[in-house]
């Protein structure tokens, strides 16, 4: 028996939730007795190092056209597979895009139990494995029990640090049949309007975000200039998204993306509950915000009251002055 590892390349890099899913694994695996399989599509040597490093015992890499536009169908059905060859006990993702759309299917396929964004390692009794996750908007926190044969939990990104050994896993080459692994699927190029974005919102442990109190699209030059300084990914609130001032894609909160960076940086935002249910598991906010009670600063651990036109440009310039050692 083994515990499968899905594994995503994005931007020609391993997504860091991919290498906590196989750190996870190998934690668990440790605790089962077993091994960690990782399965990794269309992967080069570089990858296939960096994951073995993260625990991976084994790697089954699967070179297949097929899987360059990542079809969930088609992801669902090479991972069965894996399961099948490996004799698979546990299967992790990560609670992103991918593994929202392809552990259930995994779930349903194989009849196992699934916990959907844990943020513990498994407390596990014989065969019963109880997984803690958020609940409620993150206001609480729920334990799941998954007691059949096979387990499937996916992992919310940014709540188990990554740590790298000099192991080595062996990488062994696996074919796949995708015969019945059949679906339509649309590819629509959107415009992408954030020009300073380098690692995406659920992976990023450094974001910066505003909302209706930037004014105006044309205002959000301060924001990006602060973020490339800091090395972050830019965010916004809903009625930023909905207004058009900024892509949906960087919309969190309850309707959006939840995130959990090292450090969250909120401009403008006064701080609603449904904004406040994606963010809250942040480990540092700083708030920067003209109206002494805007309900975001009771969730703040730093608050800054002031216009964020006058103070967003002075904290980009001494962070600037700060790396170049002038400071």
């Amino acid at each position: 028996m083994s515990v499968l590892v899905y594994t995503e390349i994005s931007k020609g890099k391993i997504k860091k939730s991919s290498l906590e899913a196989v750190n996870y694994g190998a934690k668990i695996a440790g605790m089962i007795g077993s091994d960690v399989v990782a399965i990794a599509f269309n992967a080069d040597d570089s990858h296939l190092s960096e994951i073995g490093k993260a625990g991976a015992k084994k790697i089954l890499s699967v070179k297949e056209n097929a899987f360059k536009n990542l079809d969930a169908v088609a992801l669902s059905s090479a991972i069965e597979q894996a399961q099948k060859a490996e004799n698979a006990q546990v299967i992790l993702f990560s609670f992103d895009a991918t593994g929202k759309s392809v552990a259930p299917r995994i779930a349903a396929r194989l009849k196992a139990g699934l916990v959907a964004g844990a943020t513990d390692y498994p407390v596990i009794n014989g065969n019963s494995f109880e997984v803690k996750k958020n609940v409620f908007s993150g206001k609480a926190t729920a334990i799941y029990s998954i007691h059949s044969a096979i387990k499937v939990i996916s992992l919310l990104p940014n709540s188990f640090p990554v740590q790298f050994s000099d192991n080595t896993a062996i990488v062994s080459d696996f074919s796949v049949n995708l015969d019945n692994a059949k679906s339509r699927l649309i590819v629509k190029e959107i415009k992408q309007l954030s020009s300073g974005e380098t690692v995406s919102l659920p992976e990023a442990e450094l974001v910066v975000s505003a909302g209706r109190g930037l004014k105006g699209p044309e205002n959000w030059g301060i924001i990006e200039d602060l973020a490339k300084s800091l090395g972050a990914t830019t965010a916004c609130s809903r009625p930023v998204a909905d207004m058009h001032w900024r892509p949906h894609h960087e919309h969190v909160g309850q309707t959006g993306v939840a995130i959990r960076p090292n450090l969250y940086i909120a401009v403008g935002i006064s701080g609603a509950i449904q904004h406040l249910a994606g963010v809250n598991g942040s480990k540092t906010i700083v708030v920067i915000n003209n109206d002494k009670e805007a309900p975001f600063f009771k969730s703040a651990d730093y608050g800054v009251v002031g216009d964020a036109f006058e103070i967003v440009p002075k904290l980009t310039s001494a962070i600037e002055k700060f790396k170049a050692g002038t400071n």
